[in-house]
């Protein structure tokens, strides 16, 4: 019976979270907005404006999944309430296992979902695009950049999220000296936000016949992809737009044309390429994208009013502490230096298991 009291006073506390989380979700609002949208799309004239109609439906979906996800835990959460005075009058020992492992599981389920509240950012919806160099030395950070890049193409996998290559450069050896992907779905850029930074590796070497420990770093540039209805004034006059041949890892983007695109903002010196795209005016209007979302970035970081303010000398970002630490040899720990998260899996992390640590980042920024 004591079981069954704790568990109790447990899924009471979670109702009560769960109500806060109503709040501020504000589902009443949301349930609001859904019907308006829903009203729109059965009108008759609906489907003139093709590009409305798709906003709209895609406008709905989100809504829709983030409805269902409160209501569908406000249910669950009331029936394992049930069970559990049940189970106060007429006792199982199956049932209560059941209903044990049911509450652990939804005490996860509503963590996840108060995090979803902490997307509060002006762009934390919006896709992510993720930029990946190597630090100095060499082969050993190139091979480092390369793992980092294939640890989160896991994670965004295992997430729901799609990830699409924009530009790779191969390492002179092995790994890779840059490489810019995009990664897309609700909410990209607000869990990826907090791994920009230095990341740091200490293994031991496998490019090192004398089987010595070595220390790489790389950084992770993490941006928002801006959408078209952010009006960014770019001078054309401040561009120069270069062509060339594709090329990436293993030839798997190599194409005959000069289709890549490398775009320089003169005034910052800011340079952005993409060559994943089959023609130039499609990498080219990729490649702005990016442009777009580096001014942006920079802009707001300086306070500045317009994008002709920005100096090209003032982007200049030093190496600075790293964020994370990733430690192979002489044993596996992975820690988070601004949150203390720390885990001994590092395959594990490795792998794409990065969620606890995006966690705890986000939780530690509304607990400043």
């Amino acid at each position: 019976m004591f079981e069954l009291e704790e568990n109790l006073r447990l899924l009471n506390e979670l109702k009560e979270k769960l109500e806060q989380i109503k709040d501020s979700m504000k589902i009443d609002d949301l349930k609001s907005e859904l019907s308006k949208l829903e009203a729109e799309s059965l009108k008759e004239d609906f489907w003139n404006d093709q590009e409305n109609s798709n906003k709209v439906f895609s406008k709905i979906k989100v809504l829709q999944r983030k409805i269902n996800s409160y209501e569908n835990l406000y249910s669950e959460l009331n029936n394992l309430i049930e069970m559990n005075q049940l189970l106060e009058v007429e006792p199982d020992n199956d049932l209560l296992k059941e209903l044990l492992e049911n509450s652990d599981s939804i005490v996860a389920k509503i963590d996840d979902l108060e995090i979803q509240t902490l997307f509060s950012g002006k762009y934390d919806a919006n896709n992510a695009i993720i930029t990946l160099h190597p630090g100095a030395g060499g082969t050993e950070s190139q091979d480092w950049a390369e793992m980092l890049y294939r640890m989160y193409g896991r994670w965004a996998n295992s997430n729901g999220f799609t990830l699409k290559e924009l530009d790779y450069l191969d390492g002179d050896e092995a790994g890779i000296k840059s490489v810019t992907a995009l990664i897309s779905g609700e909410n990209a850029y607000g869990y990826l936000k907090g791994e920009m930074g230095v990341h740091r590796l200490v293994r031991i070497s496998p490019f090192d016949s004398g089987g010595r420990r070595h220390t790489s770093f790389a950084s992770l540039e993490v941006l928002p992809e801006i959408t078209d209805d952010v009006e960014i004034e770019i001078n054309s006059d401040d561009l120069r737009i270069d062509t060339y041949r594709a090329s990436g890892a293993g030839g798997q983007h190599i194409n005959k044309t000069d289709s890549a695109v490398r775009i320089t903002h003169l005034p910052t010196n800011i340079v952005v390429s993409c060559q994943s795209e089959r023609s130039q005016t499609m990498n080219k209007e990729t490649a702005m994208r990016m442009l777009k979302s580096k001014l942006l970035d920079l802009k707001e970081k300086e306070n500045k009013e317009t994008i002709a303010e920005l100096k090209g000398e003032q982007r200049d970002i030093a190496w600075g502490s790293q964020i994370r630490s990733y430690v192979f040899c002489p044993y596996t720990l992975v820690k988070d230096h601004r949150t203390n998260y720390e885990v001994g899996n590092v395959q594990s992390v490795m792998d794409g298991d990065l969620n606890d640590f995006m966690k705890a980042y986000l939780k530690m920024l509304i607990s400043k």
